[in-house]
């Protein structure tokens, strides 16, 4: 086995780790900018809702990224795995720049067309936080992609603890402006800003550490190999594209649920907010798979990719069932953070809960397997299955259970369930067929 037991433990451990902490970040301004009433928070959550679509496309590239460098490993091919982890670099820094240009000079438009039933106030802070934190797009890139060089090695631990630096400025950034200078919705995108951006700068330094088997040589003069760069481009583009119309179908839910007042959005953006600690489990592993399994296919060892891929999918399952079982029980207590009144409160209570039980059920076959298909060169599949199911079961279902049936902010969050459904059905039939091991001999024959 390429993998043993205590090699996994390495990989995922501080993975699972790092993603907490991440979460960690959006949360932490998102419970701190309570304290500035009802709109801070909303326009916060309004703005994470179409950042993510951003965030998953800038890790959807480093993803194709350390899939192409785990298969080079497997193959055992150095030369590739040093090229294509300078190609990665600056393929995300340049794409994490081009986001910023667009989504800074068109924020005040998007925002108006995707939410413009708010009121003026929540909208006032979504536009000033969507500046700030668009600001950072390009470190998030080059962080993500020195990241998955480290972890397609099996190496988890450096990106782990620059986490842990970022999310300690990013805790006190969040303390001295929003409390102390009282800037809301603006004082937790600058700290999340300024974490950001030193987070990139420790990840691109470690980058070109010469004490490391494999370092990025003259890391500032680029000569785009473009064979390497459709590689890349080839797993990351069909998985940034797919996460990205994801995200964008959760925002189109966001825009139904902007329609139902200013309660039902605080109690959906607390929710979501909390809702997010589930997705670590799976989010962290999932990772780890494009490891596993990329280096499984690279060595041409089907039988053990299958292995490990349901083997991971266990896990989360073990890991998830835990924390849906404590967090539904804590449930009043941890929506107690948010400061909302007894109402909001109440309601979100009901949708965190309904989501618990979700997710503790469907949610690994339906969006962690799939990154073992990726990672076997299955993306296109992938791709198509999961943007149909998005735009029919959650959208659609979106507007039959909330507006047409007259269900609510809830009727959103039952057309996510069927979204779920759906997606875990058609992928467990694929990972029995045993089609999605074809792909990558077909890709490199």
């Amino acid at each position: 086995m390429l993998f043993s037991r205590r090699d996994l433990t390495k990989l995922i451990v501080p993975l699972l780790i790092e993603q907490a902490l991440s979460v960690t970040i959006g949360m932490m301004d998102t419970v701190m900018v309570a304290q500035a009433g009802e709109a801070a928070v909303s326009g916060v959550s309004l703005v994470d809702s179409i950042n993510l679509l951003i965030l998953y496309f800038l890790g959807s590239l480093s993803t194709g990224g350390a899939i192409v460098i785990s298969q080079a490993i497997g193959a055992q091919n150095t030369k590739n795995v040093k090229a294509s982890e300078k190609q990665l670099i600056w393929v995300s820094f340049l794409a994490g720049i081009a986001l910023t240009v667009v989504m800074v000079f068109f924020r005040k438009g998007l925002l108006k067309l995707i939410f413009g039933s708010v009121s003026a106030e929540i909208m006032a802070n979504a536009q000033i936080y969507f500046l700030f934190t668009a600001l950072s797009y390009p470190f998030i890139a080059l962080r993500n992609a020195v990241g998955a060089t480290y972890r397609a090695f099996g190496n988890s631990k450096v990106s782990m603890y620059v986490s842990f630096v970022t999310n300690i400025l990013n805790i006190g950034g969040n303390a001295l402006l929003i409390f102390y200078f009282n800037m809301g919705a603006a004082g937790a995108a600058i700290a999340t800003l300024f974490a950001r951006i030193v987070g990139a700068g420790i990840m691109v330094g470690l980058a070109c550490d010469k004490r490391r088997p494999v370092y990025v040589e003259n890391i500032l003069h680029f000569k785009p190999d473009f064979k390497l760069i459709k590689r890349i481009l080839g797993v990351g583009i069909p998985s940034g594209f797919e996460n990205s119309v994801f995200q964008l179908g959760k925002v189109m839910t966001q825009s139904i649920v902007s329609t139902f007042g200013a309660v039902s959005i605080a109690a959906n953006a607390a929710a979501n907010t909390l809702s997010a600690m589930l997705y670590i489990p799976g989010a962290a592993i999932g990772s780890a798979m494009t490891t596993v399994i990329g280096r499984c296919v690279g060595a041409d060892e089907s039988k053990q990719a299958k292995i490990y891929a349901r083997r991971l999918v266990g896990i989360v399952y073990a890991i998830l069932l835990v924390m849906a079982v404590l967090m539904s029980v804590f449930s009043t207590q941890l929506i107690g953070l948010f400061n909302l009144s007894e109402e909001a409160a109440t309601l979100a209570v009901n949708l965190f809960v309904f989501h618990n039980i979700c997710v503790a059920i469907v949610h690994p076959v339906a969006f962690t397997l799939p990154n073992s298909f990726r990672a076997a060169c299955d993306v296109s599949y992938t791709m198509v299955l999961s943007i149909s199911s998005m735009w029919i079961f959650r959208v659609g279902g979106s507007f039959f259970f909330a507006k047409f049936l007259g269900l609510g902010v809830i009727g959103v969050w039952y057309g996510m369930a069927c979204d779920w459904v759906f997606r875990a059905v058609i992928f467990g039939i694929r990972y029995f067929r045993g089609t999605w091991l074809t792909k990558y001999k077909k890709q490199t024959d």
